[in-house]
């Protein structure tokens, strides 16, 4: 039966917690990395392999990236579920904490819904490395298409946000381009979700790049992806991390609390980085780099 050493654990945790939140697929890499390297990674980390603890590994490590997110952006998720009792109590959305959660909310249906029908059977069919690479570089081309239109077209904006100024986080919630998001937006950013459920795919490269066409900047865009993500993860979470309790499965529980841990430090520092990053800065490296390391994996494995 497969398993997964402390090694395995360690790298792919940091691995995860850095490639969930930059724009570059966490679970494209989950399945490359292993493919390339060969050998015992091959063998132990297969998410098609059956009976695999893989895929229920790679989901406790997204649920460590999410808690990250969490810890980050903890005033801003105090705030909305105080927005969502007022909302509850009053039965209105009186304020900005209201709003933004409920658009949150609306925002994740449709991943949901399709995620629930189509999520195992698209990783059964296209989680093996061949798509895996392609679906990568087409990911890549999409992160630099929408940075030119968005840079020369309709979506163009300005200089982008001044960038956090002292070691604080500055509240999502008060981002006014955020505020400004309708419904129908917003359920359109959350949308684009589905397209990470195509292994290669980034999810917060898909609700940045929606994010943009949608006319938010490229740090409001990326914020709201991670506040998006952040239940989508946890929801994954609750239906899979289950299986790592079974008798089978617990072999690997010492690796997968060691790879959650190292997930859970480096989207911190990811998430820092980025929320930086975005306030001056486009998608467009992370599209070259994604174009170069699908095509360096297909070579690989196939040259």
């Amino acid at each position: 039966m497969p398993h997964i050493t402390y090694l395995e654990a360690v790298v792919l945790g940091a691995v995860q917690g850095i490639s969930e939140l930059f724009p570059v697929s966490s679970l494209g890499h989950a399945i490359l990395l292993p493919a390339v390297i060969g050998g015992a990674w091959a063998r132990d980390l297969d998410v098609t392999a059956p009976h695999s603890p893989y895929l229920a590994f790679i989901v406790a490590l997204h649920v460590a990236t999410a808690l990250a997110l969490i810890v980050y952006y903890r005033r801003d998720w105090l705030a909305l579920l105080r927005g969502f009792v007022d909302s509850i109590r009053t039965r209105r959305i009186r304020t900005l904490e209201a709003r933004l959660v409920w658009l949150l909310i609306l925002a994740t249906i449709p991943v949901a819904i399709v995620g629930l029908a189509f999520d195992h059977l698209l990783r059964a069919a296209l989680g093996s490395p061949t798509p895996t690479a392609a679906f990568l570089v087409v990911n890549g081309f999409l992160l630099i298409a929408v940075h030119l239109v968005t840079r020369t077209g309709r979506g163009r904006h300005g200089p982008e946000e001044t960038p956090p100024h002292g070691g604080g986080v500055e509240s999502v919630v008060s981002d006014q381009h955020i505020a400004r998001l309708t419904p129908l937006r917003a359920v359109a950013v959350g949308a684009a979700q589905i397209a990470a459920l195509f292994p290669g795919i980034s999810r917060s490269g898909s609700t940045i790049i929606a994010g943009r066409l949608a006319g938010l900047p490229n740090r409001s865009a990326a914020r709201f992806a991670f506040l998006l993500a952040t239940p989508a993860i946890l929801a994954a979470g609750v239906l899979e991390i289950p299986t790592l309790l079974t008798p089978a499965e617990r072999p690997v529980l010492g690796p997968t609390g060691v790879g959650a841990i190292v997930a859970f430090v480096a989207a911190l520092l990811a998430v820092s980085f980025l929320d930086r990053y975005f306030a001056r800065r486009s998608v467009w490296p992370f599209g070259v780099y994604c174009i170069v390391a699908g095509i360096g994996a297909l070579v690989l494995l196939h040259g």
